[in-house]
């Protein structure tokens, strides 16, 4: 790549490419200038420090992902912005864990908490309760995608052969773990995801929490 060619923009998608690639950890000034064909140094043209390339890399990743858009279907929307970030923390295993370091607010990311709350807001809720379910969506989204990305297996192929290693070592003292097990191993594909079963609890007890009176204002 010509070093003319450089801008801020490639730089971004060359780190997130690399940290999707290797993971975040393994990601240098010098192993991204390789990945571009230039030097090092010529980076910080572009970027300040490693800590302004983590920032550029979780808003490039968060940017496309879909804001909830209040004032009409409260429950599609959430479940469409939540599905959409989680889609992106997915696809991006260390943008979770990194995204908790930015320094401040990812605009991106501010956009999304804007949505949910305001859509929380103008389907009937309360500032009190907007707080506590926007919570409750954020850590759902998040804390599932924390998990996979602390997952300690390269593939399903090696989540399956540990999970039959394991049932054979729990034995018949356990029978329901092992019935779990059985299940997570062999999902019914007409099953909704563990992600979206959960998504849906908390939007049946937002539907809920609607349809009485919000305890903050009696």
């Amino acid at each position: 790549m010509a070093r003319a060619s450089l801008n801020r923009d490639l730089v971004l998608r060359a780190g997130v490419d690399l940290a999707d690639e290797r993971g975040f950890g393994a990601l240098t000034m010098r192993a991204l200038a390789q990945r571009l064909g230039v030097q090092a140094m010529s980076l910080y043209n572009h970027v300040a420090d490693k800590a302004d390339l983590r920032d550029g890399m979780v808003e490039f990743v968060l940017g496309p992902v879909d804001v909830p858009v209040p004032g009409g279907d409260w429950r599609a929307e959430l479940r469409r912005g939540a599905v959409s970030i989680y889609g992106e923390f997915r696809a991006h295993r260390w943008v979770s864990r990194e995204m908790q370091h930015t320094r401040g607010v990812s605009p991106a990311r501010a956009r999304w908490m804007e949505g949910i709350l305001a859509t929380l807001r103008q389907a009937g809720c309360s500032p009190e309760l907007a707080h506590l379910f926007y919570h409750a969506i954020d850590a759902h989204t998040t804390g599932f995608a924390l998990w996979l990305a602390n997952f300690p297996f390269a593939d399903q192929a090696e989540l399956e052969a540990r999970g039959r290693a394991a049932m054979a070592e729990i034995g018949a003292d356990f029978p329901y773990l092992l019935e779990h097990f059985h299940v997570h191993l062999s999902p019914d594909p007409s099953q909704p995801s563990e992600f979206e079963f959960g998504l849906d609890l908390i939007l049946d007890g937002i539907a809920t929490r609607l349809g009485v009176q919000d305890p903050a204002h009696r």
